[in-house]
């Protein structure tokens, strides 16, 4: 008895001393620790008290009663988006476009890291650097403007190239076919270069006696990037992977809302738009938050699958 007192006074005087420890480096700490204010707030005040409206999802909101005052109806929006007609259009063309983008936007700016990793000439991979990094700060609204004028079937530069070749003109922003592939390709034309930062920062941190080490033992450098680089920035791309994945079915909206008209909108009608015609346009605030609901869980549920299948396969995970 006398023992298991003596463990539990010790077990409280640890956690005491823990207690006081943190109290302790957060005073010291005071000025550092205030900065993460910004970001909390941030992050409290946009993402986390908004939370408490998605209880409309579940209810017939009228505005003039409030969320409190509107009546319950639990599943009904959920079920009518459901059986609506545009339901599997709006699964396919999401999941279309995420699981496109995923398979075409996400290697390419690994590729890009490691062949600038490899430059030598420190002017012309300042050069490549700035070109690449260069789209990234144009507005959505300036690349899809160029995107208008450069495929325009009568005057634009990729028809008169095809023109010069025999082909006829094809008009590439009305033809449902093309959208998914336009909107993809200009996305990583205007992403790749800032994507590939992380991975260049990854690359710094090899160390230079590993490579030295391969040089020794003859290897190429092919063999060096294979065995050397790109066992060092795994950990990094997968990572990276796991958020990707859970944004497959998040496809952004401005950029699909501005490439978007009447002709192609059997390629291009996601739930984004779709959230934003009904909740928006049509005032059906219920039903647009059930869902954007169903978006965010799907996502939700994506993310958790694939950190789990990550943290047992390569054994690096988020959590």
């Amino acid at each position: 008895m006398k023992s298991t007192y003596a463990e539990k006074g010790q077990n409280t005087t640890i956690k005491i001393k823990k207690k006081f420890n943190v109290r302790r480096r957060i005073l010291n700490n005071w000025d550092i620790y205030l900065l993460l204010v910004p970001v909390l707030a941030y992050f409290i005040i946009f993402k986390y008290i908004p939370m408490y409206g998605v209880q409309i999802g579940f209810k017939d909101f009228i505005a003039t009663k409030g969320i409190t005052g509107s009546e319950w109806v639990g599943m009904k929006h959920f079920t009518r988006f459901f059986n609506s007609y545009y339901f599997w259009r709006l699964i396919k063309n999401t999941l279309g476009i995420g699981i496109y983008e995923l398979a075409v936007a996400f290697p390419i700016p690994i590729i890009l890291a490691l062949m600038i990793n490899e430059v030598r000439l420190n002017r012309f991979k300042k050069l490549v650097q700035n070109v690449t990094y260069a789209p990234h700060f144009l507005s959505t609204v300036v690349i899809v403007g160029m995107l208008f004028l450069f495929l325009n079937p009568q005057y634009g530069m990729v028809n008169n190239l095809l023109s010069a070749f025999g082909i006829k003109p094809i008009s590439f922003m009305t033809e449902p076919g093309w959208f998914k592939t336009i909107y993809v390709l200009s996305h990583v034309w205007q992403q790749m270069g800032w994507s590939s930062i992380i991975y260049l920062a990854a690359l710094a941190g090899v160390p230079p006696e590993l490579h030295e080490a391969a040089r020794m033992d003859g290897a190429s450098r092919l063999q060096r990037i294979r065995h050397v680089n790109i066992p060092a920035i795994v950990p990094v791309i997968i990572i990276l992977l796991i958020l990707n994945v859970g944004n497959i079915i998040s496809v952004g909206f401005e950029k699909v809302f501005l490439m978007q008209n009447a002709l192609n909108m059997e390629a291009s009608d996601v739930i984004a738009t779709h959230v934003y015609k009904t909740g928006i346009m049509g005032a059906q605030y219920s039903y647009s938050t059930a869902v954007g609901l169903f978006n965010s869980v799907i996502s939700f549920i994506l993310l958790v699958v694939v950190n789990q299948i990550s943290r047992k396969v390569s054994e690096t995970s988020l959590w």
